[in-house]
């Protein structure tokens, strides 16, 4: 890169000429100090001219910066080139200022020195002496020094040598790109090829230097900054004779003894020491007439900084006890001679304050420096005449005002100076700077950026909060300010804006609504409140499945959530129950929040909402933000009665909550935002209980119990599970309690009362006792001796309850304790004494054997077995088996109304064993036709004995003894487990005779036989399979009429289509019959049981046409009308007879 040519280099290069003839006879070249103030003018003016500036020595433009940059660096160079010879040739195509230097006359270095003396360039001149290695800045610096001394010597060549010195202990200045500066780069490698060449180097080892120190020549062990510049101070001393410049001095020496030897490394101010450091200086500064700049703060924070670093010239020749000597001896002599005086009671100027920090530094630093050594010991005078000079300065005292602390700050914030996201933290955390609303709300306004911090954030809220509970709070300021760190908040990113949200869940779970707050704030946010939550349920709700629109509706919760977490929460809520649909979407915003969660360890979780409302009540936060959220829910659920859909919405939006996910980067763990525990302790115990006051739907919370219990959050490596943190033996008794009571849950209720138990809930008790069961089992087993006074209690309680219910508490204490069971059952059941204890029940008398085993039978899979395999039967005596088969009907009678679906489930795998078996004898007769058809009916006969078996059992519970029994409620719930015994009939005679395709139905109907066949070869039983006839007419070459009549008759006699007929024939029979018996006899499930069947009929009718002839047919129709008219309901009886009336013969 070479530098270009312009109209200001050519006006430069015009101003260097003149002055050179203004040198004549002499020359540039030859110039002495004492003539630069007759020739340099013409320089200076140009200099003036090409930036712009009134004056030299004023703070210079940016453009004005580089110019006085290029300048330096060619006079230096031209300078050198001088003192090295440098060959043109070789310069033309090397050095990158060529152009510019080339057309200035031949300079020394007193044009140079006093070049940047004139133009106040003491800066640029440093920066280029810090780009050149150690070695060659000491020599550079022995030149300044040989300067300033020779005559004249004047105290602005004083200044300038302690402006220079400053200027290296400063350091370079970074650049904001963090770039190195191109100029300063090439001036130092310019200078690497001089030297060099000076050194006899050759032109192409001089080409390849570079930058590195390991490229230029040597540097001699005695290179020492420190040495050159302290010597050299002692030197000039006798020259200052002006107080600012000496206390300018003395601050520069003590700054310099005490970063090359009082500390080993930078220290760390804090942000308000700083901002107060700072703001004095302005203080001084604007009292002597200078404007606050962003400048005039950044060379105030390089001067801190430099007094707070370790030098980066540290010493090499000198030792601390020289310099100690040195600095004293400084610092007596200008005593003496009356400089230091002025510090007494004076005006504070800028020199005396920065003196003050010296001392104060310095002094500190020697109090706590260890005096051990040998060298610690020789340096003890000097360090106590030094610290005793200094204890005896005298400054005045400077103070910091509020209102410049915050211009000063501002300023730093506003040009995004040094440490600035500090200084806005500590700009939002200064309550007392809140009090300046036109300047603290602009500079929040216009930097935004600046605060997207969490601490900032938060301070600036409780300011905020601050200003809404005064008492003459400004409401339109106070919503300015409260969208203006809403939008600082918004711009978060999400793991900021879950640590924002947990912080203001500390500060106050109703955010900037505490207390009491201006209603017009209050109706702004509320609106601000339904917009959010509008739009999301009208822009999608449950279907806004992108991720884009998720983070959307992520962002649009966590701005007004920060504001004020309950509401949001409580509007979650609302909107998941409430809102159909939306539970999942409410769920799934919430658990990418989990900073709403709050940061509650496992007790805080497992404590009961009522402390969180006491804690409410007082004005202050629950303890976690699940907690609120609970809280919310609460209140949700209790402002008004639950539909059946709501219900299912809140236990949805509930799992979802409890549903693990993935953590972010810092938690590695998967988390839920509600914990099973939480919701367990707030909506499960609190609401369910035995003695049926609660308010509380029950069956709801059971529901929540069983889906607490259903997630997967316990980690297998953890322990204890988390259901030890809800009372669970407790809690297993009440259920306990619940369970008996739905044994009797066909009791009439207390007049004007409502059931309070269905047969739903008492299979939802089954469930979670079972889940509850073996989770605690499982504990149990692992620490026995810890929780034996806890079984042995839970077992003494249900010793008063039903005998069945402990079976549903076995998993618990596993093998602890016997089966106790009523000693009638021992009578019909071999069971070891080892496991099993009868026990004289009044209820259960003698014969009573046979009703506890179905009870056993029904209660468990396992017991089932059990009970299966140890019945005590003698199948080779008729006698027993009809006695047995006897109370069975009987048992299963009183049985039958109080089972649960999946309990008559078993009892119905019972029923089918005992028949297969031949322990149950079920006589079949045919009470529903005149004559036995010629069928097998073999395959059918376990469903033919079942059906008739429950016809029995309903006979005997539907008459008179038996049928004062049941509620309306529990005739329609046998209804429904008769109807479900039914279809599982039907389903097995399904399972016997597969219906064919639609495609095979429709060849039958439109190919039929062209003779009937007769009726000794059976064509009742011709089924069509379109598969298997397909091929036999590929294999077959004759007529396609022929080959399926011959297929048709083959297949008759392999399909029982019409046993399958007369077996759903009985079944209907059967299933009337029992609809008419039944009080009421407007049975819906039988009815469709019905329905059910004669469209298997007609099916059976349509697959297999030769099933049935059409006299059959005919009379099948008439016989089942004329059972049907045995109903009472008219609408029941006319649709089944539509339907009969349907029941057709194909082969018609």
């Amino acid at each position: 890169m070479t530098l270009k040519m312009s109209k200001g280099s050519s006006v430069l290069q015009g101003a260097f000429l003149l002055a050179d003839k203004l040198c004549l006879p002499s020359s540039l070249s030859s110039l002495q100090k004492a003539d630069w103030s007759r020739v340099g003018r013409p320089v200076l003016e140009a200099l003036r001219e090409i930036c712009g500036l009134d004056e030299l020595g004023g703070r210079p433009s940016p453009s004005a910066v580089v110019w006085m940059k290029n300048l330096v660096c060619a006079v230096w160079l031209k300078a050198l080139s001088g003192e090295t010879g440098e060959d043109v040739e070789a310069a033309w195509r090397e050095n990158p200022f060529f152009p510019l230097q080339n057309g200035l006359p031949e300079v020394n270095r007193v044009v140079l020195l006093e070049m940047v003396k004139s133009m106040a360039a003491a800066q640029i001149f440093a920066r280029f002496l810090l780009s050149l290695p150690q070695s060659q800045i000491c020599t550079e610096l022995e030149r300044l020094v040989q300067h300033v001394r020779s005559s004249p010597t004047r105290e602005d060549d004083v200044r300038l040598f302690l402006e220079v010195w400053w200027e290296l202990w400063k350091g370079r200045e970074e650049q904001k790109d963090g770039t190195e500066d191109d100029t300063e780069m090439m001036f130092a490698r310019e200078f690497a090829r001089l030297l060099c060449k000076s050194s006899s180097l050759s032109p192409q080892a001089a080409k390849r230097l570079k930058l590195d120190a390991s490229d230029l020549p040597a540097s001699p062990p005695a290179a020492d900054v420190l040495h050159v510049l302290l010597h050299a101070l002692k030197d000039l001393k006798d020259h200052i004779s002006r107080a600012d410049l000496c206390l300018q001095a003395l601050s520069i020496s003590l700054d310099a003894l005490y970063t090359a030897f009082l500390i080993d490394r930078a220290a760390v101010l804090p942000t308000k020491e700083k901002m107060l450091l700072l703001s004095k200086v302005v203080g001084i500064r604007e009292e002597n007439e200078e404007k606050l700049s962003p400048e005039l703060i950044q060379e105030a924070q390089r001067d801190v900084r430099a007094s707070h670093t370790p030098s980066p010239f540290q010493p090499s020749r000198m030792k601390l006890a020289e310099a100690l000597t040195i600095v004293t001896e400084l610092a007596l002599f200008w005593q003496n001679s009356g400089l230091l005086n002025v510090c007494d009671g004076s005006k504070p100027s800028y020199s005396a304050f920065k003196l003050e920090q010296s001392v104060q530094r310095v002094l500190a630093a020697l109090q706590e420096a260890p005096e051990t050594t040998t060298e610690m010991d020789d340096q003890d005078p000097e360090k106590k005449v030094l610290r005793g000079f200094l204890e005896s300065l005298a400054f005045p005292a400077t103070e910091n005002t509020a209102e410049v602390n915050m211009r000063v700050t501002a300023t730093i914030i506003s040009h995004r100076l040094e440490d600035y996201q500090n200084f806005a933290l500590l700009f939002a955390s200064e309550k007392s700077w809140a009090a300046h609303d036109a300047l603290w709300t602009d500079c929040l306004e216009k930097n935004q950026a600046a605060f997207q911090q969490q601490d900032s954030l938060i301070q600036l809220s409780t300011a905020l909060v601050g200003k809404l509970h005064g008492e003459d709070a400004d409401v339109s300021r106070c919503r300015k300010l409260m969208k203006v760190v809403a939008d600082i908040f918004s711009a978060l990113s999400l793991k900021d804006k879950n640590g924002a949200l947990a912080a203001m869940l500390r500060l106050s779970c109703r955010g900037f609504f505490g207390c009491s707050v201006p209603s017009a704030v209050t109706e702004g946010f509320e609106q601000q409140l339904n917009m959010a939550f509008n739009c999301l349920i009208q822009g999608g709700g449950a279907t806004m499945t992108t991720q884009g629109n998720l983070n959307t509706a992520v962002s649009l919760v966590a701005r007004v959530a920060f504001q004020n977490p309950e509401a949001t929460l409580r509007s979650c809520c609302h909107s998941a129950i409430f809102n159909k649909g939306a539970f999942s979407l409410m769920a799934k915003i919430l658990q990418q929040l989990p900073g709403l969660r709050g940061h509650g360890g496992r007790k805080d979780e497992a404590r009961g909402d009522e402390e969180a409302e006491e804690s409410a009540d007082e004005g202050e936060d629950g303890p976690s933000g699940s907690a609120l959220l609970c809280r919310c829910l609460q209140e949700t659920i209790g402002t008004k009665s639950l539909s059946a859909n709501e219900k299912e919405q809140l236990l949805e939006y509930l799992g979802l909550l409890m549903t693990p996910v993935e953590g972010g980067e810092e938690e590695e763990r998967r988390q839920s935002f509600l914990t099973p525990q939480q919701v367990v302790n707030v909506f499960v115990l609190p609401n369910i209980s035995a003695t049926g006051q609660s308010s509380v739907d029950v069956e709801l919370s059971l529901r929540l119990l069983q889906t607490a219990l259903s997630v997967d959050v316990q980690d297998p490596a953890s322990c204890p599970h988390w259901v030890l943190d809800c009372s669970p033996f407790p809690l297993l008794y009440v259920l306990a309690q619940l369970q008996n009571q739905t044994l009797r849950c066909w009791e009439q209720p207390p007049e004007g009362g409502v059931p309070r138990w269905s047969m739903d809930t008492k299979e939802l008790l089954v469930s979670v006792l079972t889940s509850l069961g073996g989770v605690v089992g499982a504990e149990v087993a692992a620490a026995p001796s810890r929780w034996s006074r806890a079984l042995f209690w839970l077992y003494n309680k249900t010793g008063q309850l039903d005998w069945t219910v402990r079976f549903h508490l076995k998993p618990v204490w596993g093998e602890h304790f016997k089966n106790e069971v009523p000693s009638s059952l021992l009578t019909v059941c071999d069971l070891p004494e080892q496991e099993w204890l009868g026990s004289d029940l009044p209820q259960y008398g003698q014969g009573t054997g046979l009703l506890a085993w179905m009870e056993c039978c029904s209660a468990s899979d396992s017991l089932r077995s059990t009970m299966l395999s140890r019945l005590s039967l003698d199948q080779r005596r008729p006698d027993h088996v009809g006695m047995f088969s006897k109370g069975l009907l009987v048992a299963l009678t009183q049985t039958l109304p109080w089972c649960s679906v999946s309990q008559w489930t078993r009892l119905q795998g019972v029923l089918r064993e005992l028949i297969a078996s031949g322990r149950l004898h079920v006589p079949f007769s045919l009470e529903y036709v005149d004559y036995l058809p010629l069928l097998d009916l073999r395959s059918f006969s376990c469903d033919l004995r079942l059906s008739v078996l429950l016809l029995r059992v309903l006979q005997l519970l539907c008459g008179s003894s038996c049928s004062h029994w049941l509620s309306a409620d529990g005739w329609s719930h046998v209804a429904r487990l008769y109807a479900l015994a039914v279809r599982e009939v039907m389903n097995s005679v399904r399972a016997k005779l597969p219906l064919p395709s639609s495609a095979a139905l429709n060849v039958s109907a439109s190919t039929p036989p062209k003779t009937p066949a007769p009726r000794d070869s059976d064509p009742s039983c011709t089924p069509i399979k379109a598969p298997k006839m397909s091929k036999d007419l590929q294999r077959a070459g004759g007529s396609p009429v022929t080959s399926k009549e011959s297929h048709m008759e083959e297949e008759v006699e392999g399909f029982p289509s019409q046993e399958v007929l007369f077996v759903l024939s009985q079944l209907f029979c059967h299933v009337q019959h029992i609809q008419v018996m039944m009080p009421g006899g407007q049975s819906e499930p039988l009815f469709l049981s019905s329905l059910e069947i004669l469209s298997h009929y007609e099916a059976v009718m349509a697959a297999f046409p030769r099933s049935s002839s059409p006299l059959e047919s005919d009379n099948t129709r008439h016989f089942f009308s004329t059972i049907t008219d045995n109903l009472q309901d008219h609408d029941m009886k006319a649709v089944l007879r539509q339907k009969i009336a349907q029941l057709v013969s194909s082969a018609a």
